[in-house]
């Protein structure tokens, strides 16, 4: 969540992606970081991920990919 808040404070455009066991602590952090309750453009994924082979993280990451491009493409207030 700081890797990404400091790339936007940059002006960089951009979005993180995690799985879905973090979105409430995601949406606190980003409160905290001055996002408000739009927050930090980001992307969940199913959870758990550790455990998953390599063509279950691919299928992962292209199930993703549209909700990711969304996020970086969006226009931003």
């Amino acid at each position: 969540m700081h890797d990404i808040a400091s790339l936007e404070g940059q002006g960089v455009v951009g979005a993180f992606v995690a799985s879905t066991e973090f979105v409430e602590g995601a949406r606190a952090q980003s409160q905290a970081l001055g996002y408000g309750d739009g927050g930090v453009p980001a992307v969940f994924v199913a959870h758990p991920i550790q455990d998953r082979t390599d063509d279950e993280m691919r299928a992962l990451a292209d199930a993703a990919l549209d909700d990711v491009l969304a996020a970086v493409t969006s226009s931003r207030s």
